[in-house]
């Protein structure tokens, strides 16, 4: 007789391609071993992007465009439907939801992607920090466990939210690709992050602006679009880097990474990047400020303090001109680590017994 696995519902409250969507589309190609997964998501890209892959999804009015009452509703019928041995939850609003809208039956997980030691990151004021931080302390009872994508963010959720579920580290998994052809060192630098101040983007500009003064034959690729675009094409323009410094708009990582020789992110925070973990593992030089768990990921000569604009110059010039200095990933997790890692953190839950 032929067993049906138990079922984890997947809940994620955003339908873009964003950092969340590769977690969930990597996910969704492994499989966690002895899982069925069932993926519910607002409509648009991730849900398309899901069937594509052969994925279960329920797609429906769920995430914080939709409000809360629509996402109670949508998460208790696609409980009442799948009848899940476990509900994981990726995001703010979903781990919200989920404490009001399941009852008694499913183990309740959550993965943290988004936490930093500095609430205003993301909150932008303290009356809802405040309100966060309580909301997220109080729907953590409810919940059998957890996983935080680094140390950094498990140490950050212990601080902030008193969890009484073991928090399991699970970095994002990456898997290795094959040598690209070898090529001549160089200074082509991109960025591939969101324009918004969280990103520290003027300090790269200041940095790359002394990177310029010593090697003229340096570029800067600004890639993505966000509130700072203005802010930044006036610094360019007063720094007379127009000529050297491109801001396209979105552009598909994968090729620009191709055409690049060191990623650059002097984030305020970030939790496990899957632009750095890719950067890293294709080979390329990579510079990023020394916060949340960008050390769990990078050597200590790819770290630099954002306001130090010489520093961030010359850890670039190294990161480009000398390869034997970049940081690669060797030993890393792979996706089917990461997945099986997973399966272990539902069984130590007590879910799908």
């Amino acid at each position: 007789m032929v067993l049906t696995p138990p079922t984890a519902l997947w809940a994620i409250p955003v339908s873009d391609l964003a950092g969340v969507a590769r977690h969930v589309l990597d996910v969704a190609r492994e499989g966690i071993p002895g899982w069925r997964l069932v993926f519910l998501a607002p409509p648009g890209a991730l849900p398309e992007r899901l069937r594509d892959l052969g994925a279960t999804v329920v797609e429906g009015p769920f995430g914080p465009d939709h409000g809360l009452r629509a996402s109670v509703s949508t998460l208790r019928d696609a409980v009442r439907r799948e009848r899940p041995a476990v509900v994981h939850t990726h995001l703010a609003h979903a781990d919200i939801v989920a404490a009001l809208a399941v009852g008694r039956g499913p183990r309740l997980m959550t993965t943290e992607h988004g936490i930093a030691r500095d609430d205003v990151v993301y909150h932008r004021s303290g009356a809802k920090t405040r309100l966060m931080a309580a909301a997220h302390t109080a729907r953590m009872r409810r919940f059998h466990g957890a996983i935080a994508v680094s140390r950094a963010t498990a140490e950050a959720m212990a601080e902030k939210w008193r969890p009484r579920v073991p928090v399991t580290v699970v970095p994002n998994g990456v898997d290795p690709l094959a040598p690209r052809p070898a090529r001549e060192p160089g200074l082509r630098v991109l960025s591939l992050a969101r324009l918004s101040p969280e990103k520290r983007l003027p300090a790269l500009v200041d940095g790359f602006a002394a990177l310029h003064r010593d090697h003229p034959d340096a570029t800067l690729t600004l890639a993505g679009t966000g509130p700072e675009e203005p802010v930044l094409r006036a610094q360019v323009e007063r720094l007379g880097l127009g000529d050297a410094v491109r801001l396209p708009g979105f552009v598909d990582p994968d090729r620009a990474m191709a055409e690049h020789d060191v990623l650059a992110m002097l984030s305020v925070w970030e939790n496990c990047s899957y632009a750095l973990l890719d950067a890293a593992v294709r080979g390329m030089g990579v510079v990023a400020s020394d916060v949340g768990g960008n050390p769990e990921i990078l050597p200590e000569r790819s770290l630099v303090r954002a306001d130090d604009a010489a520093g961030v110059a010359a850890a670039l010039a190294a990161q480009g001109l000398e390869p034997g200095v970049r940081p690669g990933l060797d030993g890393w997790p792979t996706v089917a680590e990461m997945c099986t890692r997973t399966a272990e953190v539902y069984a130590a839950a007590g879910a799908g017994r």
